[in-house]
């Protein structure tokens, strides 16, 4: 029997293709795999982050620049006003509404009012973040609030915010997590060159320069850390900060550490091939896909013991949260025996594959269109 082709209307993420960020790796994996199903995907992304100003196509995606200014404070729920806007003036032309994250989730009760149908993705708990003072933590926790109470379906990325949800706001919420796909491991080429890196004998990092990342704190155990290896950091600041800079300086008092700045493709590819440990500190997680890549490589790993990462973690290969002198030791015993490689792929081919994910996806918004 042939399916009913769905016209979707995205929002809440920066943009796609190759934007920083869990939620654009997530949408920059997921809507292809829809559009190859046969469905209309239209994504409204944010135009500091867009390489152009004017709609695009994007592996059968249409991708629509909408203005938004770029201050983390408003950009989000800015950009997701404009853009419910727009699908209300357009309602015609689409069937159902998804809307990724708890921030732009403020405005779903305003999609609702002209009866669109609406998908919340919950990525994590974004008032967890360091980054954001007390009234902005506000305005997510209600944003949280608003959209499992209003959201036709609400989709969680973890099984630990599902039972959150399900907790808080008797939410019948869904998990269908974030996904990856199994890498070809490459050689190394001309990053490790690049960079005077030896296969096997770096310690690598993935991420945004935010203080919920942790990565202050590997910056310390690092150079306490006495080893011959180097610590690869690979990542940037959406908006150049105190906290940004000051990593930056940490940075400069070792000659071991290395700051690629943003990258993704063959030359994140050839980092992740190479490395010889993986290491996430974080305070805050949804469902880290830095984590899955890392695994997907084969490379051991050893994360802070939140509850985002020990759904992806053994408890063996964790550090208690936040402990520099816990974390210097384990990275000292890891490099100083040359970490064993890590055989936990199998599990991301059935659980987190982005194809399965996809099919998950496509049932949800079947539910919800009658």
């Amino acid at each position: 029997m042939n399916k009913v082709k769905l016209r979707i209307a995205v929002l809440g993420t920066r943009g796609i293709p190759d934007v920083m960020g869990g939620v654009e790796t997530h949408c920059q994996e997921l809507y292809p795999r829809l559009v190859a199903y046969g469905h209309q995907v239209t994504l409204f992304g944010r135009t500091p982050y867009l390489k152009s100003k004017t709609p695009y196509e994007y592996r059968g995606i249409n991708v629509v620049p909408l203005w938004t200014p770029r201050i983390k404070s408003l950009e989000a729920i800015i950009h997701t006003f404009l853009g419910v806007l727009h699908v209300v003036k357009n309602r015609r032309n689409f069937d159902l509404l998804h809307i990724h994250a708890i921030g732009p989730a403020l405005l779903i009760p305003f999609a609702k009012i002209f009866a669109i149908p609406v998908i919340m993705t919950h990525h994590g708990s974004d008032y967890d973040r360091q980054k954001w003072g007390r009234i902005a933590k506000f305005v997510l926790r209600t944003g949280e609030s608003l959209g499992c109470r209003f959201a036709d379906s609400v989709i969680t990325v973890s099984k630990h915010i599902a039972s959150l949800m399900v907790s808080r706001f008797h939410s019948n919420a869904i998990y269908i997590p974030n996904g990856v796909q199994l890498p070809e491991l490459l050689k190394a080429g001309e990053m490790c060159a690049r960079h005077q890196l030896v296969s096997h004998k770096y310690i690598l990092t993935v991420g945004r320069f935010v203080p919920e990342k942790g990565f202050h704190d590997l910056l310390r155990a690092f150079s306490a850390c006495r080893s011959d290896w180097k610590l690869v950091v690979v990542g940037g600041a959406d908006h150049e900060d105190e906290y940004s800079l000051g990593l930056k300086q940490l940075s400069e008092r070792d000659n071991r550490v290395i700051l690629t700045g943003f990258i993704r493709g063959k030359e994140l590819g050839e980092i992740y091939s190479n490395a010889g440990l993986f290491v996430l500190p974080s305070y805050h997680e949804g469902l880290p896909i830095a984590l899955l890549e890392a695994i997907s490589y084969n490379l051991p790993i050893l994360a802070s013991d939140i509850p985002a990462n020990l759904e992806l973690a053994d408890v063996s290969e964790t550090f208690p949260l936040g402990n520099i002198s816990i974390l210097t030791e384990r990275l000292e015993q890891l490099t100083n025996s040359m970490a064993k490689e890590a055989f936990a792929r199998r599990r991301l081919a059935q659980e987190f594959n982005w194809d399965v994910i996809a099919q998950q996806t496509e049932k949800t918004y079947y539910a919800v269109v009658k």
